[in-house]
C-alpha cells in the first residue's frame, strides 16, 4: 500500500504517514452509475430476465410493495435454472431470490451517493454488489459493483 508522508516543520515530531487514496476523495455519485431498476417479488421471472438483459444488469434488487429491499436475483443463475427446466417463465421471482440478512449481528450498511468510494470498496470485499439508496433508504438509486470501482480508477487514472 503506497503512503504519502507529510512533514510539519513547526514541530519536531515524526512525519505523519497517510494511506494513498486511489479514489482521491471521490464518492459513489462520481461513479456515474446508471439508474437502478428493481422488480417486485411477485414479478414473473421471464419479465425479470428480459429487463435485466435490456439494461445489462447481472443482479436485480427485489422490493416489497412498500419498496423496501427484500433481496436480489442473480440473473445468470436464474437463466441457468430456466434453461435446465428447473424454473418456468411464469414462476415468481420470490421463489428464486436471495434474501438479504437483517439482524442485529449483521446491521444494514447504508450506501448513498455521498458514501466515499473507499468505504464502498470495503463493503464490496464481503458483498458482490451494493444497493445505493437515499439516506432514509426509501429509494434504490443504483447498484454498484467492484467492476464499477475498477472502471472508475481506470478512467480517472492513478
Amino acid at each position: 500500500m503506497a503512503t504519502t508522508t507529510i512533514s510539519d516543520s513547526s514541530t519536531s515530531a515524526e512525519p505523519i504517514s497517510l494511506p494513498h487514496d486511489k479514489y482521491r476523495g471521490a464518492v459513489v455519485e462520481d461513479l456515474q452509475l446508471p439508474p437502478a431498476f428493481s422488480v417486485s417479488a411477485n414479478e414473473a421471472i421471464s419479465r425479470a430476465v428480459e429487463m435485466a438483459y435490456e439494461r445489462d444488469f447481472s443482479h436485480i434488487p427485489v422490493l416489497n410493495r412498500n419498496r423496501r429491499p427484500l433481496g436480489y436475483v442473480d440473473v445468470t443463475k436464474l437463466k441457468e435454472k430456466w434453461e435446465a427446466g428447473q424454473a418456468n417463465p411464469d414462476d415468481k421471482v420470490d421463489k428464486f431470490m436471495t434474501r438479504f440478512v437483517r439482524s442485529s449481528n449483521e446491521p444494514y450498511k447504508v450506501i448513498t451517493p455521498l458514501t466515499p468510494l473507499a468505504d464502498l470498496e470495503d463493503f464490496l470485499k464481503a458483498n458482490i454488489f451494493a444497493l445505493v439508496t437515499d439516506q432514509s433508504r426509501k429509494f434504490v438509486l443504483a447498484l454498484a459493483t467492484g467492476h464499477d470501482l475498477e472502471n472508475f480508477v481506470t478512467r480517472r487514472g492513478s
